[in-house]
């Protein structure tokens, strides 16, 4: 069976009032990784809707998610979007989103199995619309966590206007990030969306943290450019934040990474046939 294009496609979305939360996950070429993600995600002890966005992937990742979602029997959404870069597959996955709540995750990371609880507890507190997890390294024993958690969690509180997670460990008030612009190639097509996404979100209210809000990136050979900042703009991006971010990331920043050349689709480290707009592919679980 396809899915019905004639009809609301949040209507096809499992409702309730136990149902808060979406897991929005983009990918590419990512078939050797999403099924310990997935796994991971089926272990949650919060409800959800995963809404799976393939990004043009040519190793067949997305019948391998499909087949995993409904070994475990998640509800789930499958949509291909072909315009290239992360930031074209997050808006895409964000407009089927009807829960209160939001996770972007990403298709190689692992997330222990209080991870969407530890986030709705954080997005509970008053004025809170963003929370944020910290990174762990495979294999990482309690002890290590711990004080892995505590230095993340001072870094947060010197610096309570700047983003201290990445885009896999970031949950939303869906409401406030539709209301921040979502997720908008043409505001920022360039790497760091992660970052720029909570410089608008925060404007609606605060990023919060707890030391159980952690996740695990499994572990992998990168072959790409370096896509990160440098140190002079990650220092300059501690100063400017809390007052000067608009100048930051839409003047000075962007037109650095421009320069060289590193848009959202740099991500992906492969070529890839260029289509526009968002494809519908069968997926059962929802029928």
């Amino acid at each position: 069976m396809f899915l019905d294009l004639s009809k609301d496609p949040f209507d096809r979305q499992p409702q309730g009032p136990d149902l808060q939360w979406t897991v929005l996950i983009p990918f590419f070429n990512e078939r050797d990784y999403l099924p310990a993600t997935i796994e991971s995600l089926a272990q949650q002890t919060t409800r959800f809707t995963l809404v799976l966005v393939d990004n043009g992937s040519t190793d067949g990742s997305a019948d391998v998610a499909e087949a995993f979602c409904r070994a475990y029997k998640l509800d789930y959404l499958l949509i291909t979007e072909r315009t290239p870069g992360k930031v074209a597959a997050l808006r895409a996955g964000l407009a089927w989103v009807r829960t209160r709540w939001v996770a972007t995750c990403d298709a190689d990371t692992i997330y222990p199995p209080q991870y969407l609880a530890a986030a709705e507890a954080i997005l509970l507190r008053p004025g809170h619309v963003v929370a944020g997890a910290y990174f762990i390294a495979p294999e990482t024993d309690e002890r290590a966590r711990i004080i892995e958690a505590r230095q993340f969690l001072t870094a947060a509180r010197l610096l309570p206007r700047q983003c201290h997670a990445g885009g896999a460990g970031q949950a939303f008030c869906t409401r406030s990030l539709r209301a921040a612009g979502g997720f908008d190639a043409a505001r920022w097509n360039f790497v760091l969306e992660d970052h720029e996404v909570i410089h608008r979100v925060m404007r609606k209210g605060r990023m919060g943290y707890s030391g159980e809000l952690w996740c695990t990136p499994s572990p992998r050979e990168r072959d790409r450019d370096s896509i990160r900042w440098t140190l002079f703009e990650r220092l300059l991006y501690s100063a400017a934040a809390p007052t000067a971010g608009d100048w930051f990331f839409y003047t000075f920043l962007a037109r650095r990474l421009q320069r060289r050349r590193l848009l959202s689709n740099r991500i992906r480290e492969r070529q890839y046939q260029h289509l526009e707009g968002p494809v519908l592919v069968p997926s059962h679980s929802l029928l």
